[in-house]
């Protein structure tokens, strides 16, 4: 059993990630729960952050963070943000410049499908210390099997190129690397094809979502929206590429048997890192698995902030960067009350659990299903969790007494 975390200890930050060119995208990945959002902008929308957004942002976001919080994160997501050109981020780093203060760390990161990556791209990265997030599913068979462009055309091949072009430039990279229902059932084959191609930081996650609701078909989207914590939620069935609870389970653990046995020190999977973490009794570094969220928002392309990344509907929008102060919206009471639901709504089967220390009860938008006496707000992914968890704990309190 994991030691009882206080999250309260030391300095809290908040993290901001910016959709600069809002959901589009150069992939029209199948399982994407992005591209729909198109839906929620007008006609002839022009998907390209503002300068006067953009250094709003900015400012907002160096100017809003706690003075002990050590290092302030910028993290660029899409859609593709790489499809914006090298110019756009040459210019936030010129505002991240501006704006800094002394002694205070700026750090980038920035989430791509590599396919755009080219000698330019990856000598700006490599020169301004960006951290890149990649995603790259597993060997082609399983990558293409969801990760295609909008002509149908498999994806592979180019983000293979960009992970060479990476490598060559000497940026530092991880792999993200998603979890659905049938690369689930080949957790080695992913593992070692990652770690064959010299990846060394991996997380894995996994694709949970619904078929439309009543109120995500009201707004045009063809993904459900995420339940609402604090009232009952209607069901709708999962979609077809939906990992399964206890596959995830599985998938997890062949991963971590081959890492235990053979990678340890070596390649680095933040999932068990997160869950060393929980065993060891620290903050989790990961949202999906604090005793509360609220802390982790976005910012669109037009300036709006909502609650969540996951969260992106009209009834979660903060504000906007252009009226609104970045640190009251943060702070506000309606995002303190969306946090807060977290923990508070945690059914009784949670409350109980002996893995509820490491878990937290997970990401909001997976609670969607009842637990086996009907009360509402389980995690989908519950016994997934569970399965995995239970067998790791002997290995975790091992490792946790060498260290």
């Amino acid at each position: 059993m994991g030691k009882e975390v206080r999250e309260d200890e030391g300095p809290l930050g908040f993290h901001v990630m910016a959709k600069p060119i809002g959901p589009v995208c150069n992939l029209h990945c199948e399982y994407c729960f992005y591209l729909e959002k198109e839906a929620l902008f007008p006609d002839g929308e022009k998907y390209r952050m503002p300068d006067e957004v953009l250094e709003a942002y900015i400012r907002g976001n160096i100017a809003s963070q706690d003075p002990r919080v050590p290092e302030i994160i910028f993290a660029w997501q899409g859609g593709e943000p790489t499809m914006l050109g090298v110019d756009f981020f040459e210019k936030a780093v010129a505002l991240e410049r501006k704006y800094a203060p002394r002694g205070k760390a700026i750090v980038n990161t920035i989430q791509t499908n590599g396919t755009l990556l080219d000698d330019e791209w990856c000598r700006f990265l490599a020169k301004n210390n960006f951290l890149v997030g990649l995603s790259l599913d597993g060997p082609g068979e399983i990558h293409d099997r969801y990760r295609v462009d909008r002509g149908g055309r498999p994806s592979f091949d180019r983000v293979m190129r960009g992970l060479a072009l990476l490598k060559k430039h000497g940026v530092e990279f991880n792999v993200l690397a998603c979890v659905n229902e049938e690369s689930a059932g080949r957790p080695r084959d992913v593992y070692r094809f990652l770690r064959s191609n010299g990846v060394e930081f991996i997380q894995f996650i996994p694709i949970v979502e619904r078929l439309p609701d009543r109120a995500s078909e009201e707004l045009g989207l063809e993904l459900a929206a995420p339940p609402a914590l604090d009232g009952e939620d209607v069901w709708s069935a999962v979609t077809a590429w939906t990992v399964r609870p206890e596959h995830y389970g599985d998938f997890m653990i062949g991963v971590f048997d081959e890492w235990v046995r053979n990678d340890v020190g070596d390649t680095f999977v933040m999932n068990f890192e997160w869950t060393l973490t929980a065993y060891a009794g620290l903050p989790a570094a990961s949202c999906f698995f604090l005793k509360r969220c609220g802390r982790a928002l976005i910012i669109e392309h037009n300036g709006d902030v909502y609650s969540c990344d996951h969260f992106m509907y009209p009834d979660y929008r903060l504000g906007n960067i252009l009226t609104d102060d970045l640190g009251e919206m943060v702070n506000s009471e309606k995002q303190v009350a969306f946090g807060a639901l977290k923990e508070t709504t945690l059914p009784r089967r949670c409350r109980e659990c002996d893995v509820l220390f490491a878990c937290r009860g997970g990401c909001p938008k997976h609670r969607f299903i009842k637990t086996p006496d009907g009360e509402p707000g389980l995690n989908y992914l519950c016994e997934g969790y569970r399965k995995f968890y239970r067998h790791v704990a002997p290995y975790m309190n091992v490792i946790l007494g060498l260290m």
